[in-house]
């Protein structure tokens, strides 16, 4: 059974969910196990977004052989025509960025000021990566052999497999799918299934821009099971995940035993170091923004901020009052500031943090408590959290939260703020608030962290600009800018003889 609309024919009334259906080989299916789930509004529980399909190993295979049977026509494709189609579905997102950021704010939780945001990094993407279609490939280089030239050129992999998180639903499926497409790979699409519904409008989008049959495919369900099937199939050149370090660990291993491709974003234990000559109401805005922004569900959120001992009391005082001062509710109202955990299972997982960090000897300052009372009873909310007192080999301060949940530690100086940045697995994003010019460069030489930010907090990517990080963290690839499509290439080296006859 097909359809050619990515839900359900079948007529239903108006207050039931709608069924969404897997996209493969240009043709909207439901899954071989006829079985589907529910995409929930983490700000309502009890409210059914729509239904998905659990899908299958045989979906996933039937994925992977409509890309494979797609490769050589799009391959073929020049890569102008490519990025044409990209540009095209850059700009029919944009048209329907308001309607689009409504449902991703109903399917994970974050305001609608955020979820523009999301949908706008990636319509700046798609608009970037259509131009580099056209930018050159490689370069033409001199041979030290008489009549003899040399040129580099890039080629596509070929099947690509993307494996998606959920706490950017539009912007991270748009910044792997739109270079792998460009590069001239076919993809297989694996979203998050707290959050299948933004992919599903990408994949759209880009079928109306005029993409050929085959091309992207979708594939929603279970990520243990269909991403296991993902990875392992040998038909699949590459596959680039962002997820957790842990997973990361795991796909790496698999791609590992037949030295296949993989690109990974990983974790992050990202740090704002304050020193004493900091303008700390600066400081307490970039860390209300960075620390408690999408609910702290960042891997670049600032889960540290490390504060000389001289202001630490001061800037403890001033985060505090910012932080209660936080409007806590649902993302489609105008005045929240901050949504609710994208489900409940992740209520329990942070305020384990909480019980972890007071076991530890931190001091609790405020929040460290599920919000469940009033209009939030029937939400994932948790209060913003802040601890001081915090050592820095403490599991608060070494582990990933992926919550509204910062930790400060005092340090004395700037090489002690230096050694404690440094001193966790992670190596994504860090920053420092100082005027000191020394200071500055010394920084920017000393952090140990693929994104480094001077005055300003730990996120906030640009699309034409690397993303990514060092130690585990990640593998050493980096997403945006030209090397994203880079990444999802190979470059083959030429040599072209000519001797005189």
């Amino acid at each position: 059974m097909t359809s050619s609309s990515p839900a359900s024919m079948e007529t239903q009334e108006q207050t039931q969910p709608r069924t969404y259906l897997n996209f493969i080989a240009g043709a909207w299916r439901p899954s071989a196990s006829g079985v589907t789930f529910d995409n929930t509004n983490p700000a309502h529980r009890s409210e059914i977004i729509a239904r998905f399909q659990k899908s299958t190993p045989a979906d996933v295979d039937a994925a992977i052989d409509a890309a494979e049977q797609a490769l050589p026509a799009w391959r073929a494709m020049p890569a102008p025509q490519r990025g044409a189609i990209i540009l095209k579905a850059a700009l029919l997102l944009e048209a329907r960025q308001a309607e689009l950021a409504r449902d991703m704010t109903r399917e994970m939780g974050k305001p609608l000021r955020e979820t523009m945001g999301d949908l706008q990094t990636a319509i700046d993407f798609g608009k970037f990566v259509a131009g580099e279609g056209s930018r050159a490939e490689g370069e033409t280089v001199p041979s030290g052999i008489p009549d003899k030239m040399c040129l580099t050129i890039r080629q596509p992999l070929g099947v690509v497999g993307i494996i998606t998180p959920w706490n950017f639903p539009m912007a991270i499926p748009a910044w792997k799918t739109f270079p792998a497409l460009l590069a001239g790979n076919t993809v297989v699409l694996k979203p998050a299934s707290d959050t299948p519904l933004s992919a599903t409008h990408l994949v759209e989008i880009l079928d109306e821009a005029g993409l050929p049959k085959g091309v992207l495919n979708l594939v929603t369900g279970p990520g243990g099971t269909l991403g296991d099937s993902l990875v392992t199939d040998p038909r699949v050149a590459m596959i680039s995940l962002t997820g957790s370090t842990e997973v990361g660990r795991h796909v790496a291993e698999l791609c590992g035993r037949d030295l296949r491709r993989v690109s990974l974003e990983l974790g992050g234990k990202n740090a704002i170091i304050v020193m004493d000559d900091a303008n700390l109401d600066e400081v307490v805005k970039a860390v209300s923004w960075a620390g408690f922004g999408t609910t702290g569900q960042r891997c670049t959120a600032t889960s540290r901020v490390i504060v000389h001992q001289k202001v630490a009391e001061a800037f403890i005082a001033k985060l505090t009052e910012a932080a209660q001062k936080l409007r806590v509710g649902d993302g489609l109202l105008a005045e929240t500031d901050m949504g609710p955990l994208v489900n409940q299972g992740r209520v329990g997982a942070v305020h384990e943090y909480t019980e972890i960090g007071q076991q530890e000897g931190a001091r609790l300052v405020t929040g460290g408590c599920p919000l469940d009372e009033g209009a939030l009873s029937e939400g994932a909310y948790y209060a913003p959290t802040i601890f001081t007192d915090v050592k820095a080999t403490m599991r608060i301060a070494q582990e990933e939260v992926f919550g509204p949940f910062v930790s400060v530690i005092p340090v004395a100086d700037y090489a002690e703020a230096i050694e404690v940045a440094n001193s966790t697995i992670y190596g994504l994003s860090c920053a420092i608030f100082t005027e000191d010019a020394r200071l500055v460069f010394r920084a920017m030489r000393d952090i140990n962290a693929g994104l480094v930010y001077i005055n300003a907090g730990t996120t906030g990517a640009e699309p034409h600009l690397p993303f990514g990080g060092t130690k585990q963290s990640g593998n050493g690839h980096r997403e945006l800018g030209r090397k994203a499509v880079e990444e999802f290439s190979e470059t083959k080296t030429i040599f072209v003889s000519y001797p005189a006859v």
